[in-house]
């Protein structure tokens, strides 16, 4: 294992089980736990207080933040299933306090952009699927089996149900749940509820938005923004005209907007 374990920023030092397998351009960080047979390859940073269970590989060239906790068999920072990549140098940025459940894996960055990032304060569960390119935010909960391809985007706060194909490209506004199975191909506003196998929306996630603190006027903007976007029977394009004439531009509503307004491949309708 070598002085790569010698962080000098630490005061206690990793505890790493003697089968364990550390590469010498590792560097763990105080407190870290490493558990039986895991390995943890060159390029790797963890931060403190972070526990790495049995059997976890963590390839190369990733950052894994403070307080995290990696279950059983995950894989972390492996080459991009990407026919395109020809082995340049990409890495896995995932933030602290995030918990990443058994068998999940995560994929370094391709040419595109180098990177794939996982927020703070993650849930990841079992045989979750984060590819290449892929952001997510801070808070996001990815329930079983949720299998995103390249390049997808899940901002804050989002809570993903199990079962759900997640297609490249596609973006999933803050604050959205998504129901188990569905086949997300489309683009979901912030602040929605998406369901069904061939996704709709169904209204605001009023349940999430309550719990997280948002006020009543704010809700109340974003609700009469809900019903113009999606129940008025105009096109997008009128739509959000309307939108901005008569619904207070309050921040949520100005990111509503401007989310659908940068879709790339169409927003999920009601």
């Amino acid at each position: 294992m070598g002085d790569s374990l010698l962080d000098p920023s630490r005061t206690v030092q990793p505890d790493v089980h003697p089968t364990a397998i550390v590469d010498d351009g590792a560097v763990l960080g105080a407190e870290v736990v490493v558990g039986p047979y895991a390995i943890v390859g060159p390029g790797v940073r963890v931060g403190a207080r972070t526990r790495i269970g049995p059997h976890v590989l963590i390839e190369r060239d990733t950052s894994v933040g403070e307080g995290c906790r990696l279950g059983q068999g995950a894989v972390l920072g492996t080459d991009p299933q990407d026919q395109k990549y020809k082995g340049e140098r990409s890495e896995l940025i995932v933030g602290d306090r995030t918990v990443v459940r058994e068998y999940a894996t995560l994929n370094r960055g391709s040419a595109a952009s180098g990177r794939t990032v996982v927020g703070s304060d993650c849930l990841l569960m079992a045989y979750v699927h984060v590819a290449h390119d892929c952001r997510l935010g801070n808070h996001v909960v990815l329930s079983n089996s949720v299998n995103m391809a390249g390049h997808v985007t899940i901002e804050d706060w989002v809570i993903v149900g199990g079962l759900v194909g997640i297609h490249q490209y596609v973006r999933i506004g803050a604050h959205v749940f998504v129901g188990g199975g569905a086949r997300i191909s489309k683009d979901v506003p912030p602040y929605c509820r998406a369901a069904g196998g061939r996704p709709r929306l169904y209204g605001l996630n009023t349940v999430g938005l309550e719990r997280r603190g948002f006020p009543e006027g704010t809700r109340r903007h974003l609700r009469q923004a809900y019903r113009i976007l999606f129940q008025s029977g105009l096109n997008v394009s009128q739509a959000m005209t309307r939108v901005e004439a008569d619904v207070e531009q309050i921040p949520e509503v100005r990111h509503l907007l401007d989310f659908i307004r940068n879709s790339a491949r169409g927003i999920t309708l009601g």
